[in-house]
This record gives C-alpha cells, structure tokens and sequence, in this order.
C-alpha cells in the first residue's frame, strides 16, 4: 500500500507539473506557417483583428504571441477583445525574444512572417530592444522562413535595424508615418477615412499578382482589363522587382511583369476582355495646383516636430503661417528643433509663430485666433505619449474647448442655425460646434481605439487613429511584403500621393459616364482614379462595382486619385 501510494503521488505530481508547464506557457508550439508577433502592446488587439480578417477567407489561420508577461494574463486579455476572430486561432507563450530557447519554443524557424511589436514607453530604448530581437533573430541556426516586420518608434534607428537584418527586415516606423498622415488629411479633409478603408482588410486593400494573358498590353488597356479591381501600378521583372505606381499608359507588360491592384480580397478579381466603347472624351479644364498661403495650428509637441515642419515648409505656398501653440519655453524649442536637424532660417514657405501655454487650459486658448486657421492639428504631446488613454483624454478636451470657442466666435445667425447636415437641435453645443468644423479642419491625433468612437458620434472633428492605422500597415506587410515599398512612397515626399479632387476637373454637371470613362479622363493628367464620394455621403467609394454602368455625376461629387506630388 506505501508503495502503491509513493508511485500514486509521482505519477500524480508528474500530471500537475506538465499541466502546469502547459497553462504557463512553457511547452513548444508545434504550428507551423503561422504569424508570430513577439512583444506585447496596446497596439495589439487591432493588429490581430486585422490578421483575423486577412485570413478569414482561408478559413482562419493561426497567430502565436510570444512576451514577456503571464500566459494566463495574456489569454484573459485577448479573450476581452471585442471583436470576432473569424477562424483564426491566437496561441500565446511566455517568453523572451532575445533568448534563442524561448524562439525555438514558438517554432520560429517555421513562422511564415513575425512582427515585432514596439514597446510603450521611451522611443529610443523601444527601438533599442527592437534592434536586440532582430539580432536575436537572424542567430536561429535553422534559418527563417518567413520576414521579419519591426515596428520602429523613431525614423533615425531605422538605418542600424535593416543593416542587422538585410533583406530580412521590412520597418514601419509609426511616429514618422503617423505625422505624415496627419499633414496630408488636415490639408485634405476626408483622406482619413479613405486610408482606413485601404489599410484595413475589411475594405479593399493592395494586392500583386501575375497574369500572363497580359503580356504585351499597354498599362492603358490594362486599366480597363479588371471589372472588380483597380490597378495602380506594375512590379517591372526587368527592373529587379521593382514596383512602379502610376507608369505611363504607353508601358507595354513584359513577361514576368506582375500588376499591383486595388481589390477586395486576393481571390475575388482577375482580368477579362476590354469593355466595349469606353469613351475618353477631354476634360472640362485645365487643373491649376491652388497655391494661396495658409494658417495652420500645432497643439501639443511631438518627437518629430522638426519632420512635420519639413514636410509642410516644401508642400504649403509662400508666407504661410505655422503657429505651435504648446508649453515647452521658446527657447527650448529651437534647440530641439536644431538638434534634430531643422534650420528655421532655411524655411523657404512658412513662417513660425511661437504661442506658449497649456492647450486644456481654455484662458490659453482663447488667446489664439482660432476661428482664423485654415486647418489645426491636436498632437499627442510628447509629455504624455506613453499613455494612451492620458494623451487622448488630452486631446479630447483640447478638441472640446477649441471647438466651443470657435462656435461662441461665430456670428449669432451662424449659432442660432441648426448645424448643417444634423439631427442635433437648434443652439445645442454639438450644433454650435458642428457650425465651427464646417470653417475649419481639424485632425486630432487619437492613440485608443475606444477614443474614436467618440469623435465618430459628435462629427466634430476629422480624426486620425494612430495606433490603428499603424497595426493595418503592420499586418499589410506581414501578409506580403512587397506592399511595404507602395506605402513607403504615399507617405513621403517624393513620388505618388493620394489626392481629393472636385468633380468639375473631369466632367460638366449633371454629365452621364462610366467609371471607366472617368478613369481615362484622369489619365490625361496622369492621376489613377481609385474611387468617389458622392455629394449627400459621408464615406468615399473605393474600387466600385459596375465600372462600365454609366451614371449622372454632380459637380458636388469629390473623386479619390493616385498622382505624383505637387
């Protein structure tokens, strides 16, 4: 019976133990052609919606995150996300990256792509670790499968992380194409919503495909060639890979060449014969770039401040008036410009006006000629970045108090009327305020998903989700690489951007066209036409269904195209 009992007890103690070692997170994965994210962040429960989307049509896939907290912590809080995982199962280990045995233990060797998440916190020690992990990475002896996805939180450690990991390595360095966003959509009021819908996988998104029965066509003919998608580019064989946004129409497609689409989803378009009788006609007149001066306001004081005002300074017309309305001393702000490598005397377009003070504080505010600027922008301040929640809640009563004041500001006809295209009533505060974002635009940089909702409901401003859109971009490249180079050349300077444009440069009113009539107009100047927002809709169409239906256009109506920088 003492031994019956003693063996009893082992092979009872043997079961916890590895029950235990399997609900803490200490046994070896065994999946394989699997994401693996490796870190834990608030970006994380848009990120895996989005995987979750992308692989819903392969019936779900499987996504292993690997940080350094408790397994169980980890299930619990993924089981509170409030979204469908659509198939695809989540596997969480706890572990390190920079541990080679804890690598092995996700198969990481197997893994088709892994993302390594930035930390919270200082941006420097963030990418710091993040340069760690992919030296960690390219040690596995047996080799990687897949690429390798970092997210960076500052542009100038981008060079050192793609020197460690080569070809290996895509990086989307969030802080820098967040500032970039936030310029384009204030001077374009509506580009949020249309980069949401291109980002995320619930709309139409980019994808790169072979098709041999268009070799020897001009990129012309194939413009017309998909009914359900549109395309925006070519990936040249005979230029290494490269990939060419909006070549010219006389390119003819070589063997090998693949075509870069906007689709809904990979499987549902492919090409088919040329429409019959696509009229091009000519358009209605010559585009002239307006170049008046503006007044644009910075609340708050981000990391890459220097970067924002590079990029307004070569995009805003002459004497054009940046006002950075924010608590750090003048003084303080020149040095850190400087030494990030602004010369404020070199700035050809925009002149600086330096405003002091605290941007919840509404005596502050009202010091400032709100209801003057063409376009404001609420930055999550550098003091408080590293807390989503603090920094939105910023934003927010920032967003509030200049929303209100500007609306006391207005004539009192203006504030008497009901807010234009509303249901509020007469004189309330969202009426009144909805009065004042008809004169300006205003994008607030918003880090909690939740945050948006908010904003979303009171329609007072035009927002921004950071985090968001950064967790779209990151699973955009974990599904294919090759994206990472088309959303690299939107965002900077040089080469394509997205634009919004006025229905009256390709077309007379009440005009009846098919969408591909418009699109051949549009390449008169060069531009690819992506899609269109009717004049009474508050969400842009991106690659329409029924191209060749013709229909009777507005003048009101705003079209969504693809053309080189101004």
């Amino acid at each position: 019976m003492l031994v019956f009992a003693m063996m009893l007890g082992l092979v009872s103690d043997g079961i916890s133990d590895k029950f235990d070692s399997l609900r803490k997170g200490k046994s070896e994965v065994v999946e394989k052609n699997h994401t693996l994210i490796l870190g834990w962040s608030d970006k994380l429960g848009s990120l895996l919606n989005q995987l979750s989307i992308a692989n819903e049509s392969l019936g779900g896939g499987t996504v292993v995150v690997m940080a350094e907290r408790d397994k169980e912590e980890m299930e619990l809080d993924i089981a509170r996300m409030e979204f469908e995982f659509k198939g695809t199962s989540v596997i969480c280990r706890s572990g390190s990256p920079l541990i080679l045995a804890d690598l092995r233990k996700v198969s990481v060797s197997k893994a088709r792509a892994i993302i390594v998440l930035a930390e919270d916190g200082n941006a420097d020690q963030s990418d710091a670790r993040a340069l760690r992990t992919v030296l960690s990475l390219t040690g596995v002896k047996e080799g990687l499968r897949g690429h390798i996805v970092v997210e960076l939180s500052d542009l100038d450690n981008e060079v050192l992380v793609k020197l460690v990991g080569g070809d290996l390595v895509e990086t989307v360095v969030a802080h820098d194409v967040i500032g970039r966003l936030m310029i384009q959509c204030a001077r374009q009021p509506g580009l949020a919503q249309i980069w949401e819908d291109i980002l995320g996988f619930e709309n139409c998104e980019f994808y790169i495909k072979r098709w041999p029965q268009l070799d020897d066509m001009q990129f012309e003919d194939v413009l017309i060639s998909f009914p359900a998608a549109i395309p925006c580019g070519i990936k040249v064989a005979s230029y290494g890979g490269k990939i060419i946004l909006n070549p010219d129409d006389s390119y003819v497609m070589q063997e090998g060449d693949e075509v870069l689409v906007i689709a809904e989803d990979d499987d549902t378009y492919a090409p088919t014969s040329l429409p019959n009788k696509v009229w091009r006609g000519s358009l209605p007149k010559d585009f002239v770039f307006p170049r008046s001066a503006e007044r644009i306001l910075f609340c708050g004081w981000r990391r890459d401040m220097e970067d924002m005002i590079m990029v307004l300074d070569a995009s805003l017309a002459h004497n054009s008036e940046l006002w950075m309305f924010n608590d750090v001393p003048e003084k303080e702000r020149e040095k850190k410009l400087t030494d990030g490598g602004l010369d404020i005397n070199r700035l050809e377009n925009i002149i600086l006006v330096n405003r002091e003070g605290n941007a919840v504080i509404r005596r502050h505010l009202e010091s400032l000629p709100l209801e003057s600027f063409d376009s404001i922008l609420i930055l999550a301040d550098e003091s408080v970045e590293d807390s989503a929640i603090q920094a939105d809640s910023r934003s927010l009563a920032t967003l509030l108090l200049i929303r209100d004041i500007q609306a006391r500001r207005l004539p009192y006809p203006a504030m008497a009327s009901q807010a234009h295209g509303g249901s509020f009533s007469k004189g309330s505060w969202i009426g009144e305020m909805k009065q004042a974002s008809d004169k300006t635009v205003i994008i607030s940089e918003i880090l909690d998903p939740r945050t948006k909702n908010l904003l979303s409901m009171s329609k007072i401003s035009d927002y921004v989700l950071s985090n968001e859109l950064v967790s779209m971009a990151l699973a955009m490249v974990a599904e294919d690489r090759q994206i990472n180079s088309v959303l690299e050349e939107l965002f900077a300077e040089q080469g394509n951007e997205m634009h919004i444009r006025q229905a009256d440069l390709y077309l007379h009113e009440s005009e009846k066209l098919s969408f591909y009539e418009i699109m051949l107009r549009a390449r008169q100047r060069r531009e690819i036409l992506i899609g269109y927002r009717l004049a009474n809709a508050e969400r842009a169409v991106i690659n329409p269904p029924a191209k060749s239906d013709k229909w009777k256009w507005s003048l009101k109506d705003v079209f969504v195209v693809i053309t080189e920088k101004e």
